[in-house]
């Protein structure tokens, strides 16, 4: 490893997981920026360097990127067990809540107290996310160039001009190109550096055998569910269809939850008719005040598909069918990505091209995690229906990074401080 880490037993590494999984608020920026505060800063369990090497990879992927920069560290530190533990406990208590909520809301319509939840939730993200750009770009953007890579994703990303998958393919491209003409303006060269004839050399039939049996088991336990319901309720049903559905959105969709949104909310609602707009809405910010990945709105969407179309099955049934099978075709296929290129990827952390172009990526990620930032700062700083000052949210968040940062607070406390701030601030304004 680059820096000194004390790595954790299973067992606490299996209590932290947990303990992640529960309070992992606030989408891929809040939740990348946890992990790298108890992971790389508080704990030392990951080095600083590895983190950004796990994270600018997750980023190439399609799916929900910081389940699987959870699964990665999990792999890292205890193997592929490791690595189911991470990246399942890091949605199990969100998808557990959610059905909750999804089972009262068709029950007893909207919650109320959600947004009131949600409200104080952000002012805290907003903190942990504002930490994390600052202590990351600190570290990582030690050149010029890299500052101007930073602000340039940044910039395109804030005013739209492109979407996050050309912002990382820009960034690559352009450490690739440096690379090759053994430009060092990314600081990326230091240190000795094997080529890529010596990682192809050391690769042997031992790799090949090992990804085809990951490959095998992965698509083997990605589809039997599939098949199991097609053969049980039939092709037309709602619950397989989702099934069909959500593993091709799995394949397709990169740049995280935002990506993804636009295109399942279409299909969902305007093609195969499994809710209405309103509810899809009303899912999205249930989604947004429960833990784990901003993904899990597809979750919900299961449970109302299966709930408004069981076919002979009861309702319930149909909805928690329709929920689990979401869940499993949208998350298997994460851990397959994982256990398949993380391999390969921390052997090639020695390719010395290969770590010009990581530098370059990870420039642009700090660009990104800003995006984030600034996206959320919009929702907390400004009332979204009358455009005036939320001075309410503004003076929490402070409080929250003041509590975290300067009185060196734990998370747990601040996110539930921040909860119950806004419960009592919504039961004061009725």
């Amino acid at each position: 490893m680059d820096e000194s880490v004390s790595k954790p037993t299973f067992r606490e590494a299996l209590i932290f997981w947990l303990k992640l999984g529960c309070i992992s608020f606030g989408g891929p920026a809040g939740q990348i920026a946890l992990m790298q505060r108890e992971l790389v800063d508080r704990r030392k369990w990951i080095g600083e360097r590895t983190f950004l090497h796990s994270l600018n990879f997750c980023f190439l992927l399609p799916g929900p990127e910081a389940q699987q920069l959870a699964t990665y560290c999990g792999w890292l530190m205890h193997g592929v067990r490791g690595g189911l533990v991470a990246g399942w406990l890091f949605v199990l208590p969100s998808a557990v809540l959610l059905w909750l909520l999804s089972w009262f809301y068709v029950e007893f319509g909207t919650l109320a107290w959600v947004s009131a939840v949600f409200d104080g939730l952000q002012s805290a993200v907003l903190a942990i996310v504002v930490g994390a750009v600052w202590r990351i770009g600190r570290r990582v953007l030690r050149t010029p160039v890299m500052w101007a890579l930073a602000m340039g994703a940044f910039t395109v990303l804030f005013f739209g001009m492109v979407t996050f998958p050309w912002v990382v393919v820009g960034a690559a491209g352009f450490g690739w190109m440096a690379a090759r003409c053994g430009w060092v303006g990314l600081g990326a060269a230091d240190g000795e550096a094997a080529g890529v004839g010596a990682f192809l050399a050391g690769s042997g039939r031992v790799a090949l055998f090992r990804a085809v049996r990951v490959l095998a088991a992965g698509l083997a336990l990605w589809w039997l569910p599939v098949a199991v319901s097609a053969w049980g309720l039939g092709y037309e049903h709602a619950v397989t269809q989702q099934g069909f559905f959500f593993s091709k959105v799995a394949v397709v969709t990169f740049g995280g939850a935002y990506a993804v949104l636009p295109y399942v909310s279409q299909q969902a609602v305007g093609h195969f008719g499994w809710l209405t707009q309103a509810q899809m809405m009303d899912g999205l910010a249930l989604a947004e005040t429960t833990p784990g990945p901003l993904v899990m709105v597809l979750s919900f969407v299961g449970f109302i598909g299966g709930w408004q179309h069981p076919g002979l099955l009861p309702p319930l049934v149909a909805a928690t069918l329709g929920s689990v099978l979401t869940l499993w075709t949208t998350f298997v296929p994460s851990f397959l990505w994982i256990f398949l290129g993380a391999p390969v990827m921390e052997r090639l952390r020695q390719v010395a091209w290969l770590r010009v172009v990581l530098a370059a990526v990870t420039a642009a990620v700090v660009g990104v995690i800003l995006n984030l930032a600034a996206w959320l700062a919009a929702a907390v700083v400004w009332w979204p229906e009358t455009g005036a000052v939320n001075w309410f949210g503004l003076g929490l968040a402070a409080a929250a990074l003041t509590a975290l940062n300067g009185l060196k607070w734990n998370v747990v406390t601040v996110i539930g401080a921040s909860a119950v701030a806004g419960i009592i601030w919504w039961a004061v304004a009725l």
